[in-house]
């Protein structure tokens, strides 16, 4: 009996230390911050992965998440400036950056943290969009609107522990009361537009066209001038060659019995053609010569 109490006294010691050991180890993933807190004050942070050891009964381990977070704001009603009233849409990616601040002023709680995020973030949307017009509101949606809203939000958020690392919208749309009247109106504008761009254009091609016209028309005047000049040249070239031909007798009989020849073959195209010649001309005196 006492061999069997003492080995049930050992098993019970082994198992109490093995829990105790166990207990005692805190494991830390990547993901992950650990607080060790004893009697529920955070004595310290492990904010790197691993094996860590705490006191077994008198202290505890809560996790708190490391890795980028993701809240999606409920869509809401905002007003522009121009009294204009749209649907915002909007999500926040954040994480804790200082997991004591964040677990002494939240109580630990992700989900005091995202209502703080809805307030803050909401409050910068609807002061931003208030600041702008409708149309400033549409057209910054590719980045400008979600940077006047970090900007507006700016440190905010740093005395609970959180940094926010962008407010990004899904959708900003019209309410869908008043969607179609908007939708013509922005159509109106658009066409009044077109038809201003056209009208523009069209007054740009006409002007071009008058200028190629007139560059046209004085290119081929220039260049009727210019062979009037060179015709006028060649003309007074023949009639110099002429007028030489005609200067010396021998050339002018030869220039003769050539323009003769000519005319006699010009003549005598085709067949059983006859030939008449007066006795005077010189191509007759040439034949009778012979």
């Amino acid at each position: 009996m006492k061999s069997k109490l003492k080995t049930s006294v050992t098993v019970i010691v082994a198992v109490a230390l093995i829990m105790v050991i166990f207990s005692s180890i805190v494991i830390t993933k990547e993901n992950e911050y650990k607080l060790i807190r004893q009697f529920g004050k955070v004595e310290r942070v492990v904010n790197h992965s691993g094996l860590s050891l705490k006191i077994p009964i008198i202290q505890s381990a809560d996790t708190l998440p490391k890795q980028v977070l993701i809240y999606d704001l409920a869509a809401s009603d905002v007003i522009t400036m121009d009294k204009k009233t749209m649907l915002s849409d909007s999500y926040v990616l954040w994480e804790i950056e200082d997991p004591l601040k964040f677990a002494q002023s939240l109580n630990s709680s992700v989900i005091y943290a995202e209502g703080r995020i809805d307030t803050v973030v909401y409050n910068s949307i609807k002061n931003v969009i208030g600041s702008m017009s409708q149309n400033e509101v549409i057209s910054g949606r590719d980045g400008e609107l979600s940077q006047a809203i970090m900007n507006n939000v700016g440190d905010n958020m740093t005395q609970y522990g959180i940094r926010l690392l962008s407010v990004e919208t899904k959708r900003l749309d019209l309410p869908a009361d008043n969607k179609s009247a908007v939708y013509e109106r922005m159509m109106s504008e658009r066409d009044k537009i077109a038809a201003t761009f056209t009208a523009e254009g069209q007054a740009e091609a006409k002007k071009i066209q008058n200028t190629t016209d007139r560059e046209i028309a004085i290119s081929i005047s220039d260049a009727q001038a210019q062979a009037a000049s060179i015709t006028a040249e060649g003309e007074a070239e023949y009639m110099r060659i002429l007028a030489n031909a005609y200067n010396d007798s021998q050339r002018a009989d030869f220039y003769a019995f050539v323009r003769s020849l000519e005319a006699a073959k010009k003549s005598l195209i085709g067949k059983d053609n006859t030939l008449i010649l007066p006795a005077q001309s010189p191509l007759a005196r040439i034949f009778i010569a012979q």
